[in-house]
């Protein structure tokens, strides 16, 4: 069964979903939504076949798709899914899926009721280094921390500090460092282990408004989880999750591609698999195989574990004192 898919957003993200789209012999793209017709048309030429809409509700309303992929900026996520999703269209939604849990909550209830598939697009935790992450945890004995950082120097900050407010750092656009880095770092940690029980918070916010930097130590019942990011500075540390056995040490928490397991007496176990496609190939696969299964959520990148991941986010920025105009509080 080929799933048609429309697209919302014309930047490089699109572009990257798409090459990796195109892997699958079910994907096929039949339109492209952007405010600009001309930014629309020369987007779509690139993909034989794909019609173009500067009306959103149009593009939903059409019969030509099945599925729409999201792009848009983080702030209008909920807006343009709940267009799609009124119209009965499958919906994969960028991460973060929503500015706030409140957004997403309503989100996730009306594709409920639509009875469509809606999946928030965290690619790191379909790949299949993930999997051996996941399948090889019991090894490390009780687990005790879990530890990630994504800090990584953005582009759009020298034009900042020139005084130039890019989207990047617009709090109007629900953007920062923690909704586009930091969350890279919590989804794993609550698909592996679940919501946890506090949240504490620092970070450092910037003159436009928004976060640049941050940090977040979170607590469980017995064991306890530390997860930094940053959009003005980089680090090259990699994730870790510390067991009473060994210690489990994945490369990049954005996109694992080396996993391996420093036990205690000194043995190196080697666990990293093969990955045979781009790292967004394999969400789009996953998508694709609950439509034709007549799934409407996935069990890895639930809507569960969105939920409790925007709600960590929304708990750390309060603390921060992080607001976007979405927000309610």
């Amino acid at each position: 069964m080929t799933i048609r898919f429309g697209v919302v957003g014309t930047n490089w993200i699109t572009d990257r979903f798409l090459e990796s789209g195109l892997e699958n012999e079910d994907f096929l793209l039949t339109a492209v939504y952007s405010r600009s017709e001309e930014k629309g048309k020369a987007f779509a030429a690139k993909y034989a076949g794909a019609s173009v809409y500067t009306d959103l509700e149009a593009m939903a309303a059409s019969d030509e798709i099945d599925a729409v992929y999201i792009a848009s900026p983080n702030s209008l996520h909920a807006e343009h899914a709940m267009i799609c999703i009124s119209h009965g269209k499958h919906v994969l939604c960028e991460k973060p899926a929503a500015s706030n849990a409140a957004e997403l909550g309503r989100v996730i209830e009306a594709a409920r009721s639509n009875n469509v598939l809606f999946m928030e697009a965290m690619k790191s935790t379909l790949v299949p280094n993930f999997g051996i992450i996941k399948e090889n945890l019991y090894k490390i004995g009780r687990i005790r921390r879990y530890f990630a950082s994504y800090c990584q120097y953005s582009s759009r900050y020298d034009a900042f500090l020139q005084g130039t407010v890019l989207n990047a750092f617009n709090p109007v656009f629900s953007n920062g460092a923690l909704m586009d880095l930091g969350i890279y770092c919590l989804y794993p940690m609550v698909v592996l282990f679940g919501k946890p029980d506090t949240v504490k918070a620092t970070g450092v916010m910037l003159s436009s408004g928004v976060d640049g930097e941050g940090s977040i130590v979170m607590g469980y019942d017995d064991m306890d989880a530390a997860v930094m990011y940053s959009k003005i500075t980089e680090s090259y540390l990699p994730a870790e999750i510390q067991g009473e056995n060994g210690t489990m040490v994945i490369d990049k928490i954005s996109q694992p591609y080396g996993v391996k397991i420093c036990y205690r007496d000194g043995i190196v176990e080697e666990l990293t698999v093969p990955q045979t496609y781009e790292s967004m190939y394999y969400e789009t696969q996953e998508f694709i195989r609950l439509l034709q299964a007549g799934e409407r959520e996935s069990l890895v990148n639930s809507h569960a574990c969105s939920l409790a991941a925007a709600e960590i986010m929304e708990d750390a920025r309060r603390q921060i004192g992080l607001k976007y105009p979405a927000d309610q509080w």
